[in-house]
């Protein structure tokens, strides 16, 4: 990243930043290129690739369907039902 490019993202986020914010704003990216640049140097050519760092095993259980509670149930604390539904008050008219 160079000053222009800090400039025009200074003026696009509406920041004001001063020399020493920008100069140290500078210094970490060029930090952050150097190390970048640094990590492509290696050799992954015989490096098997992986998803996780850590060896992850997904512990699936059966999928049962249980009834836990009847519609009548359920409908004991409502103000009001009509046919098995909860009635609500008209909120359109």
């Amino acid at each position: 990243m160079d000053i222009k490019v800090l400039k025009r993202l200074e003026k696009l986020n509406q920041l004001q930043l001063t020399e020493e914010q920008e100069t140290a704003f500078l210094e970490f990216w060029a930090k952050q290129a150097k190390e970048a640049d640094a990590m492509s140097e290696i050799d992954t050519e015989n490096v098997e690739r992986m998803v996780h760092v850590m060896p992850i095993m997904t512990v699936v259980r059966e999928d049962k369907v249980i009834k836990n509670f009847t519609r009548d149930e359920l409908q004991q604390s409502a103000p009001e039902t009509n046919d098995g539904y909860w009635q609500v008050p008209r909120l359109v008219e």
